[in-house]
C-alpha cells in the first residue's frame, strides 16, 4: 500500500477519503504526499520504473461507473468541457479532471445518502515535461508525458498528477491548485494577482468591425459611431492588422474568410501606414508623434477613453518574425516548423497550425525575447497604449526542439513577456488568448486575464450555446489562475441577450464587436 495524505493506493484500488476512484491499479503506481500547506487530502501520482522517451504514455487504473467532468484541448489553443462516467469517455489532452465518488454504495441500508467524495486530478509539469490525461479503450486512466524535443527524454516520474480530495468540489479545486502552486513556484494562483482595470469598464474590439483591414480612420469612425448611439466605450482594443507584417517571396498564403493571413511575418517594431499620420503603403513614417501615438491621443482626448490596447502575437506575430529582417537582427529570429503533439493531433485540425506549419516560423532566440518584448512594449507605451493582447500563444509548444523542450521554452517567453509587461504597463494591461495549455498556465506569475474559450462566432447560429457552456466549465479550472475573459460579442445579433447576461454575471470585461 502506498499512501498520501487521505489518497491511497490500496488492495489495487487509488482511494480518496474512502471512497475508491480507480481500479485495477497499475503495479508501477505510487503516491507521494504533498508537503506543507495545510492540505491533508492531497498527493502526486508518479510511475517506477519508466522507460525514457521524449514521449510516453502510462496507464493508471480503471475508471468506471463514476460521474466525471473534465476540461480538454479539443483545438490546438482551446479547451472545452466533457462529461462521462468511464476511463474511455477521456479525450485526449485532458488538463482538469473532477470524478464524484462515495465510500461505498450511494445509499446505506436504512437509505441513508453516503457523502460525496470530490477528487481532482491535475496533471502538472516536471522538469522539462507536460503531463495531461487520457483514456484507453479498457477504460484505464493514462498519463502522457512528452518534452515536445527528441533529445529531452529523461525524466523522474514521481509527481506527474497532482490528486486532490474532498466534499466541496469547489474548495477542492481550489485547494489542489494552491497545492500545485506551491510545488511547482513557476505561477501564481488569481488572488496573488493585480487584475487590470479594464475589467470594470465596458469597451469595444476592433475585430469583427475590420479584421486585418482595421486602419485609424476605422477606429475613429466606429467611436463615433458610439457616441452617436449614446454609448461611450472606456477602453478600445485595436486587433490584428495594425503591424508591420508581410509574407516571404516563397510563402504560401492562407487566406481564409474573417481571418489573418498565417504565412504573414513581423517586419517591423512600429505600426503599418494605415496607423501613420497620412501613412503611405511603402513608406515609413519614422516620427513618433506621427505613428500610433497620433491616433491613440485624438480617441482618447476625443472620446474619454481610458484605456487603448493592441494585439500581437506571443511570437511576434502568426509567422513569427522574419529573420534577417533590417532593424531586428539583433533579436536573431529563426526559422523553425511546428510539430504538434499526437494527442492535438487526434482531435480537432487548424487551418492556421497547418498553414503555420507549412511556411515555418521565425521564433526569436529565447535569450534575445525581453529585449524584443521590451523594445515593442516601451514603442506601444510611449505613444499612449495602456496594454496587449498576446495572441496565439500555444504555438511555442510545436516549438520545443532544440530548446531543452516545450516547457522550458513557454516558460523563458512567460517570464520575459511578464517581465517586459511589469516595466511599460504598470496597470498589469495584458489578456491572454489562445493560450490553454499547461506550459502556460504553470509558467504565468503575473498575467491576470485569460480568454476563456474558443471565439464568439456571430454566423454559426450552432455556437452560442456552445460557447456559453464552454466558458463556464473552462472557468472552473481556469479560474484559479486568471480572471476569465469571456470575449466580445455583437450587440446587434439575435443572441446579443444572452451574451450581454452571461458575461453580465461572469466577473468579466465587457466589450463588444
Amino acid at each position: 500500500m502506498t499512501v498520501g495524505a487521505g489518497i491511497a493506493v490500496q488492495d489495487g484500488s487509488l482511494v480518496a477519503l474512502g471512497a475508491k476512484i480507480l481500479r485495477e491499479v497499475r503495479g508501477n503506481v505510487h503516491v507521494t504526499p504533498a508537503a506543507g500547506g495545510g492540505l491533508t487530502n492531497g498527493a502526486f501520482l508518479g510511475v517506477r520504473s519508466a522507460p525514457a522517451g521524449s514521449r510516453s504514455v502510462f496507464p493508471v487504473g480503471k475508471l468506471r461507473d463514476l460521474r466525471f467532468m473534465c476540461t480538454f484541448r479539443f483545438k490546438m489553443w482551446w479547451m472545452t468541457q466533457r462529461m462521462g462516467s468511464s476511463g474511455r469517455d477521456i479525450p485526449f489532452e485532458t488538463q482538469f479532471l473532477i470524478v464524484e465518488g462515495t465510500d461505498g454504495p450511494q445509499f446505506t441500508s436504512d437509505s441513508t445518502e453516503r457523502p460525496v467524495v470530490y477528487t481532482v486530478f491535475l496533471p502538472i509539469l516536471e522538469g522539462s515535461f507536460r503531463a495531461v490525461l487520457q483514456g484507453n479503450a479498457d477504460d484505464e486512466l493514462e498519463i502522457c508525458l512528452e518534452s515536445g524535443d527528441p533529445d529531452v527524454e529523461s525524466f523522474e516520474g514521481t509527481h506527474l498528477v497532482f490528486v486532490g480530495a474532498g466534499s466541496d468540489p469547489f474548495e477542492v479545486i481550489t485547494n489542489s491548485v494552491k497545492a500545485v502552486e506551491r510545488h511547482l513556484q513557476t505561477f501564481s494562483h488569481r488572488e496573488k494577482k493585480k487584475m487590470p482595470d479594464i475589467l470594470n469598464w465596458f469597451g469595444w474590439c476592433t475585430w469583427d468591425a475590420f479584421y486585418t483591414n482595421v486602419t485609424a480612420e476605422g477606429v475613429k469612425e466606429g467611436l463615433q459611431s458610439f457616441q452617436k448611439g449614446g454609448v461611450s466605450p472606456k477602453f478600445v482594443i485595436i486587433d490584428d492588422g495594425w503591424q508591420s507584417v508581410g509574407m516571404d517571396p516563397v510563402g504560401i498564403a492562407c487566406l481564409a474568410d474573417n481571418s489573418a493571413n498565417f504565412a504573414n511575418r513581423l517586419t517591423h517594431i512600429k505600426e503599418n501606414h494605415k496607423f501613420q499620420k497620412n501613412g503611405r503603403e511603402g513608406h515609413r513614417e519614422d516620427d513618433p508623434a506621427k505613428g500610433l501615438a497620433h491616433i491613440v491621443s485624438e480617441i482618447k482626448g476625443k472620446h474619454e477613453l481610458k484605456y487603448v490596447y493592441v494585439w500581437h502575437a506571443i511570437t511576434g506575430y502568426w509567422g513569427g518574425v522574419r529573420p534577417g529582417v533590417v532593424g531586428m537582427e539583433q533579436y536573431e529570429s529563426k526559422m523553425q516548423h511546428p510539430v504538434s503533439s499526437p494527442g492535438v493531433q487526434k482531435n480537432e485540425p487548424c487551418d492556421a497550425l497547418n498553414s503555420i506549419t507549412t511556411n515555418g516560423l521565425g521564433l526569436v532566440n529565447p535569450e534575445k525575447v525581453f529585449s524584443f518584448y521590451n523594445e515593442l512594449h516601451s514603442y506601444l507605451a510611449s505613444a499612449g497604449i495602456d496594454g496587449v493582447k498576446v495572441d496565439v500563444q500555444n504555438i511555442l509548444e510545436t516549438l520545443g526542439a532544440g530548446h531543452g523542450g516545450r516547457v522550458l521554452l513557454a516558460r523563458k517567453y512567460q517570464q520575459a513577456l511578464e517581465a517586459s509587461i511589469a516595466r511599460n504597463f504598470p496597470d498589469n494591461g495584458i489578456i491572454s488568448c489562445m493560450s490553454h495549455n499547461t506550459d502556460n498556465l504553470y509558467s504565468s506569475k503575473r498575467s491576470a486575464v485569460v480568454r476563456a474559450s474558443d471565439d464568439f462566432w456571430p454566423r454559426d447560429p450552432a455556437s452560442h450555446t456552445i460557447h456559453i457552456a464552454s466558458v463556464a466549465y473552462n472557468t472552473v479550472f481556469l479560474g484559479e489562475f486568471m480572471q476569465p475573459d469571456w470575449d466580445m460579442f455583437h450587440s446587434v445579433h439575435p443572441m446579443a441577450e444572452y451574451h450581454a447576461a452571461a458575461r453580465a454575471v461572469g466577473g468579466c470585461a465587457i466589450y463588444v464587436r
